[in-house]
């Protein structure tokens, strides 16, 4: 395990620190061929011995590859050389105190020249790597010798050749002083022509022999590939529970003339204990500030809006003040501070949406109106997603006046910043330029590295990734859409293997946006299986209130609940439903206790498809090596789903054991975290899931 300290924000703010490294660092590069067409002597870009396709890396290294502290990161990289003689390869890691370590790689799939290895990176900060292949000359002779030794061909020449390597071993002084007498005993033995030449052989291989020459190889033909960077940031960057409410609701009461009196801050503090409670740690907030009057929506989205409908907090802006003001409704800069520092004391983070929009009342409309797009006939244009229109919201447009608005976009954040909120969930990313994400999320974190951005990002997978790859820590994904056996599974391997080293996924089973046809219509047991999924696959997830009371009625031809939440009030009596068993609260509990359980399910990189011979059961698992957890015992957690939430299921699912450190046939105990029941289970075995009472197991893996 390597531990240091320093900061994500190093990678960003000065590229060129990260590529190609300074000079005298020990693993810098000096490679590459000069362009076509250029005079002089061709430089070949290959080193001595082959070194290619180094993993993590993103985009040939155009930006450095993303971990969170404690993740376990997989290391792997293609070397070869020519003929047959033995290779090895390690891993030269520089963290971001400058300190070098070495850690040996061992082969892959066979026959692909794979080279792999896993490092548990601690320390927050910019990390480099570089991967050293060499010419394993001990390991070269042996092959060759235990076949022509039995053989009888040349004989001498492959003992005197052992002997000069193991002589040369003994006199490396790096080695310990047992090391080098065990090697200078092991070269006399060898060129003993009185033994016979099995024991002389033998005495050249020999498991202690094995052992030294393994840990410090032979080496000779070193070649270095070119360096690739790894920005490490805090953990709540890559692992998280998460639960969004709207503050205005909580405590909000309606009045017998029909207006509302709204919740503010204070009441909505007092619902964090049970948010914290439910194993939750961070709070997301939607838009906290003046919403504006001018086709203000009503209910359900319609544009006739009443005298006491609250508007949708995403049109953001009014005589109070625009995105650095709060809500009067709300309280004041001190109960949001009170709100921040109750979460704090609950265990909680509080994320804040910055939706970077205005309503047509926000202040930048007069006083900035070169920061909107105006139409030929001198009207603002407002904000479309066809078919759905957004009258009460003027989109930005950064190409009239991208100074401006940027430094106006940085003062916001820092200034909600100051009042303790150190996580953002970005409203619609992908509609604002991608360089300008790129420059604020590394300006922020220049400075505040422990700055998460989330990007809310429903949109074209290049569009997503790009963003990711462009700084964001966090991103909304496609899990929402993603619900049959084959299309979770693709999906899932996806996020632990081909965007893993830049995109970290966040897992949210519902939004005031989304409210699936899956859940729309799958009952209770939808809302289980969406919930043990997606608090299982990822390290990160989130659920939007209201799901713990299974709400699934949407409006009709639309994808959003009925009596949205964006445009009224919606208090909730949390209580009453789960003394009366209608509450899926201690269900979530208990997904969060065992995310907490077990360090497995915190890493993302670790998922592994298994297999089963029912179309609607799906089988993964997660594995970390005792050397990665705390307990230094490994761990390993079977999920197996149901994903139709209307049937039973019985079938045999096959595991691929070895994915869990466990041998094939090996025999072993699973207990299942939903009922507490216990089985012992081998490579194959028989499940029967009921959607109609438990349809997932969770189940945690113990050795025999």
């Amino acid at each position: 395990m390597v531990k240091s300290a320093a900061t994500r924000s190093a990678a960003a703010a000065n590229r060129a620190e990260a590529h190609p490294p300074a000079p005298e660092d020990p693993t810098a590069s000096g490679d590459g061929a000069p362009p076509a067409g250029t005079e002089g002597p061709y430089e070949p870009i290959l080193p001595r011995i082959p070194i290619l396709q180094l993993s993590p890396q993103v985009d040939e290294g155009q930006w450095p590859a993303t971990a969170f502290s404690g993740e376990v990161v997989p290391f792997a990289a293609t070397a070869f050389r020519e003929g047959h003689d033995r290779i090895g390869v390690e891993l030269l890691l520089l963290d971001p105190a400058g300190v070098q370590t070495e850690h040996r790689m061992h082969p892959g799939a066979p026959g692909t020249d794979r080279w792999e290895t896993e490092v548990q990176l601690d320390a927050t900060g910019l990390w480099r790597y570089r991967i050293q292949a060499y010419a394993d000359d001990y390991a070269t002779w042996r092959h060759n010798a235990e076949v022509k030794v039995p053989a009888g061909i040349d004989v001498d020449l492959m003992l005197r050749m052992g002997h000069d390597l193991l002589h040369s071993a003994a006199s490396d002084k790096r080695r310990s002083t047992a090391e080098r007498r065990h090697l200078s005993e092991a070269a006399k033995a060898t060129a003993d022509a009185a033994r016979s030449p099995e024991d002389r052989l033998g005495a050249a291989t020999d498991e202690r022999i094995l052992r030294i020459l393994s840990e410090r190889p032979i080496v000779s033909l070193p070649s270095l590939s070119v360096t690739r960077s790894i920005v490490v940031e805090r953990t709540r960057a890559g692992v998280g529970s998460w639960y969004e409410f709207f503050p205005r609701s909580e405590g909000a009461k309606k009045l017998p003339d029909g207006s509302w009196q709204s919740g503010t801050f204070r009441t909505a503090a007092k619902r964090l204990p049970e948010i914290a409670a439910m194993g939750f740690d961070v709070v997301y907030l939607p838009p906290i500030h003046p919403i504006g009057r001018t086709f203000r929506k009503g209910p359900n989205n319609t544009l006739d809006a009443g005298p006491h409908d609250p508007g949708s907090p995403w049109a953001i802006g009014g005589p109070e003040g625009g995105h650095d003001a709060i809500h009067p409704d709300l309280g004041t800069e001190k109960d949001f501070v009170f709100f921040v520092g109750k979460a704090k004391q609950a265990g909680l983070e509080v994320a804040l949406d910055l939706a970077l929009q205005a309503s047509p009342d926000h202040p930048w409309v007069t006083e900035h109106p070169e920061w909107f797009t105006t139409l030929p006939d001198g009207t603002i244009a407002y904000a479309e997603n066809p078919p759905k229109k957004y009258q009460d919201i003027y989109p930005i447009n950064f190409d009239n006046d991208y100074e401006g608005l940027r430094t106006e976009v940085l003062r916001i954040v820092r200034h909600w910043m100051s009042l303790g909120v150190r996580i953002f969930r970005v409203d619609n990313p992908h509609t604002k330029p991608l360089h300008f994400w790129e420059w604020l999320i590394h300006t922020v974190n220049a400075t505040d590295p422990d700055v998460v951005f989330l990007a809310e990002a429903f949109t074209r997978p290049a569009l997503l990734r790009t963003l990711a790859k462009g700084g964001f820590q966090q991103s909304y994904t496609y899990f929402t859409w993603r619900n049959t056996k084959e299309e979770l599974e693709e999906f899932l391997t996806s996020l632990a293997t081909e965007t893993a080293d830049y995109l970290r996924p966040n897992l949210f089973v519902n939004t005031p946006d989304i409210l699936t046809e899956y859940l729309q219509f799958g009952g209770p047991a939808a809302f289980k299986i969406r919930a043990a999924i997606a608090a299982t696959a990822a390290p990160t997830w989130g659920v939007y209130s209201g799901f713990e009371l299974f709400e699934n009625v949407a409006r009709p031809g639309a994808e959003e609940y009925i009596d949205n939440e964006k445009y009224e009030y919606r208090p909730r009596d949390y209580a009453r439903a789960q003394n009366q068993g209608r509450s899926l609260a201690p269900y979530l509990t208990m997904l969060n206790r065992t995310r907490s359980e077990h360090p497995a399910l915190r890493q993302l990189r670790n998922l592994r498809v298994h297999s089963s011979e029912d179309d609607s059961v799906l089988v993964y698992s997660k594995y970390l090596p005792g050397e990665f957890t705390r307990s230094g015992k490994p761990d390993a957690v079977i999920v197996v789903a149901n994903v139709d939430p209307h049937s039973v299921r019985e079938t045999m699912v096959h595991l691929d054991v070895t994915a869990f450190g466990l041998r094939p046939g090996e025999p072993f105990e699973v207990k299942d975290a939903v009922t507490g029941q216990r089985w012992t289970w081998t490579d194959d075995d028989y499940v029967r899931l009921d959607a109609f009472t438990e349809p997932i197991h969770v189940l945690a893996v113990r050795p025999l």
